[in-house]
């Protein structure tokens, strides 16, 4: 069996969720993204897309993380390292300095090995639903591994021109007002 070509593409944010919500084997899609890509193969089939967005626990949201929230494949080969690497890519392009996601426990991981991330932790399994803030799981509870990849050194502080705020000199990710 000839191994598919995978080229990367730009993908709607509207397409990818319904790409996800047909193909992804334990969740939908995300809520947002900050951007959507495509593996195409050389007959211009979608085999794969993955949606980056902002990272989902709040204390890594600095302004300077991203998350790949969802990735999802037909099986194709070699289409989610691809779509990995080319987040990455696109990420670090962006100025971000860390790209992270989350797999089950039970999966192996060897997309992300080979695109080049490295393994963090084992994230407990934990229900959404807490008290105060009521909510339905949406999927069974089990153990997740963070991966993160290494992007950018970058300023710490941006500075913006005059006429965006006076009264605010510099602006500081990840403090929020």
């Amino acid at each position: 069996m000839t191994q598919s070509k995978i080229i990367i593409a730009p993908c709607p944010n509207e397409q990818a969720k319904a790409y996800v919500d047909s193909f992804h084997r334990h969740h939908g899609s995300s809520v947002q993204a900050r951007f959507s890509i495509a593996a195409v193969d050389e007959t211009a089939k979608v085999r794969g897309v993955a949606m980056v967005g902002r990272p989902i626990a709040r204390l890594l949201d600095d302004g300077w993380t991203l998350e790949v929230n969802r990735l999802a494949t037909d099986g194709c080969e070699n289409a989610c390292s691809a779509l990995y690497g080319a987040s990455r890519r696109i990420a670090k392009e962006m100025g971000y300095r860390k790209l992270i996601t989350y797999i089950r426990e039970d999966e192996p991981g060897t997309s992300l090995r080979a695109a080049g991330w490295r393994f963090e932790e084992v994230i407990r399994a934990r229900s959404w639903n807490m008290p105060g803030r009521a909510r339905t799981d949406k999927t069974e509870i089990v153990r997740r591994g963070r991966w993160s990849v290494a992007l950018n050194e970058t300023v710490a502080e941006i500075f913006w021109p005059e006429f965006a705020d006076a009264a605010q000199p510099g602006f500081v990710f990840g403090e929020r007002n």
